[in-house]
């Protein structure tokens, strides 16, 4: 039996924790435990790999013992978390690091989407919770509830900051529109 959530160093003896993620995810996919990657390091390019793994969330170790605790409920629920300190900033880097194949892979997914689901992504990948798009939308949350499960269900998703990557790629969402 696999655990929902397996929290994963960035970096330890044998393999990194982004090798380690990323073959966790390639062998058990959307059936597979949820990563949490914790880390000492805020460096960029480690959150960057990591959430290109697969990773669901990124925090640091420095984080408060409710803080871990509230990352890995949430990650096992199906959403995703950031360390605040380095979302907006990782999600500037996701936008300027794409390349075409992957801008192109990204729009072909986003294509698959209704115009009202596209709406819900850009909210998405500008990190507005599902309260948030719902007030922006005037439509009720359980509405967007839907909304997010269809996009999950069309595009290589796993939770939203996955989906938020694949909407910088397709350039739906660009840096400083959040």
């Amino acid at each position: 039996m696999l655990p929902d959530v397996v929290v994963m160093d960035i970096r330890m003896p044998v393999m990194d924790g982004v090798e380690a993620t990323r073959r966790l995810i390639a062998e058990h996919g959307d059936d597979g435990p949820k990563v949490l990657i914790l880390t000492t390091f805020d460096v960029d390019e480690l959150v960057h790999a990591a959430l290109r793994a697969g990773a669901s969330g990124f925090l640091l170790k420095d984080a408060p013992p409710e803080d871990l605790f509230r990352a890995v409920r949430a990650i096992a629920a199906g959403d995703a978390l950031i360390a605040p300190s380095v979302t907006r900033r990782l999600l500037d880097q996701f936008a300027a690091s794409g390349t075409s194949a992957t801008t192109t892979a990204a729009r072909t997914q986003v294509a698959t989407l209704t115009e009202r689901e596209r709406e819900v992504l850009q909210l998405i990948a500008r990190g507005s919770s599902n309260q948030e798009i719902a007030v922006a939308m005037f439509v009720a949350e359980t509405t967007v509830k839907t909304h997010v499960g269809r996009i999950f269900m069309k595009l290589p998703a796993r939770d939203r900051i996955q989906a938020a990557v694949i909407a910088y790629d397709a350039g739906l969402a660009v840096p400083g529109t959040g």
